[in-house]
């Protein structure tokens, strides 16, 4: 399992990296780095974690992360399409802070918690975006603090409930990626609380008060979320029934699916099927 902080490699004369992910998977774990990370997610579905938040993402999003805030993608291991998304990271400190660039500062201190901004909005950035990939040197300085500006006064809104200012510890990071991995490969199928606690070498008691203090919420409240996001695009990219859906999804008791759906949906998966129909 890699380490929780992902050192970014830039070279000497930079400050700032740009570049185009495509794969058939996002492969990074959950992790950190001393960098701002500007990222618009270009093709695939499937759950992020954003500090202590979990949810789907979708193609069309523009996430802003402040420097150390842990964060990952995981898309759905059962999609054709490749995982593609472009990334712009750069070092703290490279723009001066004046009264001029105050609502860039204040975008970035929110961004302690994530930021996923409005698609309407900036939908007209997106080729502005997409070029700032193409460029480098004093031409990507210039086009990466335009583009911040222009975000500034963007409707967005946060996605972790806490802030993540300071450097995690390393091990720290390596149980949540595991725990994350472990998610991803057995939602599908019962999970008991010891063996999760087990893989990371924790007893029970040990790793709840962990996952709690660390993800602001507990493993199963964490695993059920999880659940639902699948099950919410099974739903509309599949014609499975709703009941076998519920089952895939890990759910051994139909009433309980509908009651965790409805929870977070505020509807039935059914009237959420007809409602997304395309």
């Amino acid at each position: 399992m890699k380490p929780i902080l992902e050192p970014i490699h830039l070279e000497r004369h930079e400050s700032i990296t740009s570049f185009i992910y495509d794969k058939a998977n996002f492969e990074t774990p959950w992790h950190f780095h001393p960098q701002h990370e500007l990222t618009y997610i270009e093709e695939s579905f499937g759950t992020k974690f954003i500090g202590d938040y979990v949810g789907p993402y979708e193609p069309g999003e523009l996430v802003l992360l402040r420097s150390k805030l842990p964060h990952c993608w995981k898309n759905e291991m059962n999609e054709s399409r490749t995982s593609k998304s472009l990334v712009i990271q750069w070092n703290k400190g490279i723009f001066t802070h004046v009264p001029e660039l105050s609502p860039v500062f204040n975008m970035l201190k929110t961004a302690s918690k994530g930021i996923i901004f409005d698609k309407g909005e900036v939908q007209h950035l997106v080729p502005k975006f997409k070029a700032l990939v193409q460029l480098e040197g004093h031409q990507l300085y210039i086009e990466l603090l335009s583009l911040l500006v222009e975000l500034s006064n963007c409707s967005h809104n946060t996605l972790s409930e806490a802030s993540f200012i300071d450097d995690l510890p390393s091990e720290y990071g390596k149980r949540i990626a595991k725990v994350h991995d472990f998610v991803e490969k057995n939602y599908s199928k019962k999970i008991y609380l010891k063996e999760v606690a087990d893989l990371v070498n924790m007893s029970e008691q040990s790793f709840s008060r962990f996952f709690n203090k660390m993800m602001g919420r507990s493993f199963f409240t964490f695993l059920n979320e999880y659940r639902v996001n699948i099950a919410t695009r099974m739903l509309i990219d599949s014609d499975d029934t709703v009941s076998q859906i519920g089952f895939a999804c890990g759910y051994e008791s139909l009433p309980f699916f509908f009651k965790k759906f409805g929870a977070a949906h505020s509807m039935s998966p059914a009237k959420y099927r007809k409602k997304h129909a395309v």
